[in-house]
């Protein structure tokens, strides 16, 4: 882990998403942060140690997920399918696959392993298993804020976590998807999926994979930066310790059926691209519904005391 003294930083942005707007001034206090995700290597060390079963390998409740297509009562998760040509980019449906069997151990589908992924991050990782392993391991998940000011680098006010320029001088500094989306990956960075922790430069914290490579959790609810705003803890210079709104608020307005929670996800992944997803930058945010396991989102740790470091 890597320690951060904390500080204050201009969180947000105006200039590429809605939901990353207002640009405010954030406080975080000092705290350890893994220097890279969680790989599938160190997750395998954690299963063997707890017996641990993700959402994944467990079927889900047709009471949960009201309009439950039959036969979809089976363990699973959404694998990345790259198309053969363009597609209607306003319907994820059309690249992603729910594939049973999939999971962290199978991450492109059943018939798939880790063998010779023991260093790439893990994925198909929902909250709850996230969380599992960060209480395991004596740590606990990054707030946004926290993770925004570590992927930062020290570059406050940077569009990207190297400046503000996404590819300077032509150089590939993270894992993201390069070319059209979602079927024509020109793979300039070398990978066509998730990459080994450690394949292109750490930032000015020494923090690696911090922008693209693969989604990570933050524990924080989803909201709308206004809403963190008005947390007790503002002072007239910068909010403190920002937290996130409350679980009520997180939920999908589009899916009034489910009530199921959203917690904000960081730091894009190998398939952001330029024409879709520009998210491969520090300040951009996605909600995600804590039961959701992917093909592209992992996690890191924190730890924000001697004790848990």
């Amino acid at each position: 882990m890597v320690f951060l003294p904390g500080g204050t930083f201009a969180m947000g942005s105006r200039n590429f998403y809605p939901e990353e707007a207002p640009v405010r001034q954030v406080r975080v206090d000092g705290f350890w942060i893994d220097a890279a995700p969680v790989t599938n290597r160190d997750f395998a060390r954690f299963v063997a140690a707890t017996g641990h079963v993700t959402a994944a390998e467990i079927a889900a409740d047709p009471r949960d997920y009201p309009g439950m297509l039959p036969g979809m009562d089976r363990p699973g998760s959404l694998v990345f399918r790259k198309t053969r040509g363009p597609v209607d980019l306003g319907n994820p449906a059309n690249w992603w696959r729910f594939e049973f069997g999939a999971d962290w151990r199978h991450p492109d589908g059943p018939e798939s392993s880790i063998a010779g992924l023991e260093d790439h991050p893990v994925v198909h990782i929902a909250y709850a298993d996230a969380e599992a392993y960060a209480a395991w391991a004596g740590k606990a998940l990054p707030t946004e804020a926290e993770w925004e000011y570590a992927a930062r680098g020290g570059l406050d006010g940077a569009d990207y976590a190297w400046g503000d320029e996404l590819a300077p001088g032509g150089a590939m500094l993270a894992n993201y998807w390069q070319g059209l989306f979602p079927f024509a990956n020109q793979c300039l960075d070398g990978w066509e999926g998730t990459s080994p922790i450690g394949s292109f430069p750490a930032n000015g914290f020494g923090l690696h994979d911090m922008i693209g490579n693969v989604w990570e959790w933050t524990q924080d609810w989803w909201s709308a930066p206004a809403a963190s705003m008005k947390r007790p803890g503002k002072s007239c210079c910068a909010i403190d310790n920002p937290r996130g709104g409350p679980l009520r608020r997180s939920y999908d307005p589009a899916q009034p059926d489910i009530r199921i929670g959203r917690k904000v996800l960081k730091g894009g992944s190998h398939l952001c691209a330029p024409n879709y997803c520009q998210r491969y930058r520090p300040a951009a945010r996605h909600p995600e519904t804590i039961d959701s396991s992917t093909s592209h989102i992992g996690f890191r740790c924190v730890a924000r005391s001697a004790i848990e470091s």
